[in-house]
């Protein structure tokens, strides 16, 4: 088979952001040696390298390069994009999100985007980047790119894309309204104990030979509950709070979340909203079939005085909300290999999650009981002030703040 330069393109977008520096200048000039005559040039125009460094790559296979820890002389190389412009990684997601497939808090993702386009719209942005750097950034946020053959990602609502649309264009007219918009959802269960701590993944720099220690079995101690992490994420503010409950997951530990929040860092900030814009899984006890939360969310809007619009997500979609990857993994980062021994740990840990970009994050304890089985009647949902929208009304609702009231005399 011919090598042209266009399979060598090929090649080195799906090779360079699985290598560190070293090893994709090794790969350049072990392929500019197999080319002969001309190589390096054809290599460096193919890879994005500069032709001086397809050479050194060259010598350094002549002389017998083997393994090594360096990846760079002392001293040498450019800083890292995302270090000179920590909004660079924001908003390349945002770009490829609408138009992307897959699950974001899975290994893989990937996108129907070239990296061409992205680098373009990046450069309208003001950032500075050219589409051979976009590669290396999307691998790193877990995305990939796939041929149209292997699209097929088994069963899905027909109106799934066309509700995530549904979703971006209500949350930008109610931002660029000044109006709030958050994301709700509850994060997974953490179990808690001591003597010794449950495991936690991950690891941390410690001392050689002094790992913390865990029990063998992570099996919860029926006198220490789960701790429950609700959390709501401000997408327009970029922060974030916690309930820490330990009673029950229920549409009122949820609710009762979105409260706290408004009441500690919501109202301060918004102080003339009028509405509240909400995005939630469909399942869960924020579904879009609890009728639970929708009763928990009218006695709210009721107490704001303020009109609730919520968006649901599709079924099997959940990750797909921006809480997911704009807050539960830096928080899941934060504690990785730290053991959860008590409800004060998780709820420090969680208020010590930061990032480059600026986010912060409030974290409380909820000791409130939150009973199970709460039944809501047929006559008690239809007087509730839910008004659904023209589109998928069982996934897009509002409620109104005036008609909650009278409801709730």
């Amino acid at each position: 088979m011919e090598i042209t330069e266009e399979r060598l393109e090929e090649f080195f977008s799906f090779m360079a952001p699985l290598l560190d520096e070293r090893q994709r200048r090794l790969m350049a000039g072990a392929l500019a040696n197999i080319l002969g005559r001309g190589g390096p040039t054809v290599v460096a125009r193919a890879s994005g390298m500069s032709r001086n460094t397809v050479i050194d790559g060259a010598r350094q296979v002549d002389e017998g390069a083997g393994p090594s820890d360096r990846i760079r002389q002392e001293g040498g190389g450019r800083p890292k994009l995302i270090d000179v412009d920590p909004n660079l990684l924001i908003d390349l997601d945002d770009l490829v999100e609408p138009d992307s497939r897959g699950d974001p808090m899975s290994p893989l993702r990937w996108t129907l985007k070239s990296t061409r386009q992205l680098a373009d719209a990046l450069v309208e942005m003001g950032h500075q980047i050219s589409y051979r750097s976009v590669g290396p950034l999307l691998h790193a946020m877990g995305y990939s790119l796939q041929a149209t053959a292997k699209t097929v990602e088994g069963a899905q609502h027909p109106d799934r894309n066309a509700q995530f649309e549904h979703i971006n264009a209500e949350a930008k007219r109610f931002l660029a309204a000044g109006e709030p918009v958050i994301s709700i959802d509850c994060k997974k269960k953490e179990l808690v104990g001591s003597d010794p701590g449950y495991k936690n993944a991950g690891r941390q720099w410690r001392p050689s030979g002094t790992p913390r220690t865990a029990g063998v079995h992570d099996f919860p101690d029926p006198d220490v509950p789960k701790a429950i992490p609700y959390g709501v994420y401000d997408i327009g503010a970029d922060d974030g709070w916690v309930s820490v409950g330990s009673d029950h997951d229920t549409a009122s530990f949820a609710v009762n979340a979105i409260r706290r929040w408004w009441n500690e860092m919501g109202a301060a900030r918004y102080p003339a909203a009028k509405r509240l814009m909400i995005t939630a899984d469909a399942g869960g006890s924020n579904g879009y079939r609890s009728r639970l939360f929708k009763v928990e969310l009218a006695k709210l809007a009721a107490e704001l005085d303020m009109e609730i619009t919520i968006c649901h997500f599709p079924p099997g979609t959940s990750k797909w909300n921006k809480i997911e990857h704009r807050l539960f993994s830096f928080i899941t980062t934060n504690w990785k290999g730290r053991e959860l021994t008590d409800y004060l740990t998780v709820v420090e840990l969680i208020g010590a999650t930061t990032t480059k970009t600026g986010l912060t994050v409030r974290a409380e304890w909820d000791d409130e009981v939150y009973p199970i089985g709460t039944k809501i009647t047929d006559r008690d949902l239809d007087a509730l002030p839910i008004r659904p929208n023209s589109w998928h009304g069982e996934w897009n609702y509002a409620i109104s703040a005036r008609s909650a009231r009278s409801t709730n005399k």
